[in-house]
């Protein structure tokens, strides 16, 4: 049946409408009217029909339409789509027509779409940045638009260098791997998961045949040997030829306009935590507990982990809350620290804080060096008698995190070439690692 749909973007301003957007259903029916919504850059994105249309269809429309957007925008934030408000208008116009999805290929769109992209403050300075050095640039070089830039008087041209002025053929690889993992009480690991993906934005002129190559060692399936890269399922974007898979762990491709998965991963085999969580949860008092995290870096001193963020819930019978001092240093002396009968000093860069509303203890950490320690402590003052039921309520401790140039999998990208690379063509080729957690908890 036809879907008559409509897409629009809006932020929540207040605690009231987060929660509500939080416990509000992905799909659902209000007055006869299907709403079907996404939340994607801190945003809403919405349709509604009257037919009887298939909601997985509408959440992928929506996602693809996001995509759209972020292509021909750079970066996705409310004040891009308001100032490309008629570049978004026509892109939704040519995507959606009378209800109907027709096309929501980048590439595809370029034929019809005549409006440019509009820079907004954080992107201006991408046409005057220098280059760290000649192996290294900006992460948010990445947020150019694939289109032409509406500049001063209007003028529009591709994103120029701040050497010579001219365009760039550059491309960006993204190795993005999301962790999920549960530990016990102990510390043992119950359960992991490495969700991983490839991912690439093309600013080549030409749009030439490109060469990837993964670890030789690569295993897609069980039997790989002692220290091999095993991945147990992959799938590869339609674009991506596999002649060369199977023997010499090379992908070829002709990189269409945007952003696209090269290739999505999936591990489940051991694989070394970036971060260890031990808990603990002592009765001072009948009234009163005290909860120590002490959390440690398993990852090369020359990384860090950028805003871990870790949370406690606390009882119901919580009528208040401590948090002391953190204390840091190399593993096992910060445990030691927090026990001892000195009172830590909070090291640089952390904060925590009590949310009476939610229940729950937070800790902010900006920088966490590798191969480092934290304990964090907190006091609990309780309502009612501490019992065996109070003391199940305390935790799971849950980390969220992001550590730059670094990868569990171990998944590698050898070299990225051009196919046939003619004399003077020499694109720009980047490539970063990061790797983020989607589930890290540990019971208490």
């Amino acid at each position: 049946g036809s879907s008559s749909s409509s897409t629009k973007a809006a932020t929540s301003s207040t605690a009231s409408e987060a929660s509500l957007y939080a416990t509000a259903p992905p799909v659902m029916q209000i007055d006869g009217l299907t709403y079907v919504w996404v939340k994607k850059h801190g945003l809403m994105f919405a349709c509604n029909t009257r037919f009887n249309a298939s909601p997985s269809l509408l959440i992928e429309l929506l996602n693809r339409t996001v995509k759209v957007f972020k292509d021909y925008c750079g970066v996705l934030t409310e004040e891009a789509i308001r100032k490309n408000f008629i570049l978004i208008y026509e892109l939704l116009d040519e995507v959606v027509d009378f209800g109907y999805p027709q096309s929501t290929s980048t590439e595809n769109l370029k034929t019809f779409v005549y409006n440019e992209p509009v820079l907004v403050d954080a992107q201006k300075s991408l046409r005057v940045v220098q280059t760290l050095s000649t192996k290294t640039t900006p992460s948010t070089a990445v947020q150019k638009p694939i289109s032409g830039i509406s500049g001063p008087g209007g003028a529009s041209g591709a994103v120029a260098s701040a050497a010579g002025g001219k365009e760039r053929n550059e491309i960006f690889v993204d190795i993005l791997e999301r962790l999920t993992m549960l530990f016990s009480p102990s510390g043992n690991v119950v359960n992991s998961t490495i969700d991983g993906c490839i991912q690439m934005k093309s600013y080549l002129a030409g749009n030439p045949e490109l060469r990837l190559a993964l670890n030789e060692d690569l295993v897609v399936g069980k039997g790989g040997a002692y220290g091999s890269v095993i991945l147990d399922d992959c799938n590869f974007h339609e674009c991506v030829r596999l002649d060369d898979f199977e023997q010499h762990r090379l992908l070829s491709f002709f990189p269409p306009d945007g952003e696209f998965v090269v290739l999505n991963y999936r591990c489940t085999g051991e694989f070394r935590a970036p971060f260890r969580v031990l808990p603990s949860v002592d009765e001072l008092s009948p009234f009163q507990l005290e909860i120590v995290v002490v959390v440690r870096a398993d990852v090369p001193e020359t990384n860090s982990a950028a805003n871990v963020k870790i949370t406690v819930p606390v009882p119901r019978t919580c009528a208040g809350a401590t948090l002391g001092p953190s204390a840091a240093g190399p593993p096992g002396q910060a445990a030691m620290m927090q026990q001892g009968a000195a009172p830590a000093t909070s090291a640089a860069g952390h904060s925590g804080d009590y949310d009476a509303v939610e229940r729950k203890l937070t800790w902010t950490v900006k920088k966490f060096q590798g191969g480092t320690e934290h304990a964090f402590r907190a006091k609990i003052a309780l309502s009612a008698m501490c019992t065996a039921q109070t003391r199940k309520e305390v935790g799971p401790v849950s980390l969220a995190f992001e550590i730059p140039m670094y990868n569990v999998s171990n998944l590698q990208v050898k070299y990225l070439r051009v196919a046939e690379q003619h004399k003077g063509y020499n694109p720009y080729r980047w490539v970063r690692y990061v790797t983020r957690s989607s589930s890290y908890v540990c019971r208490c």
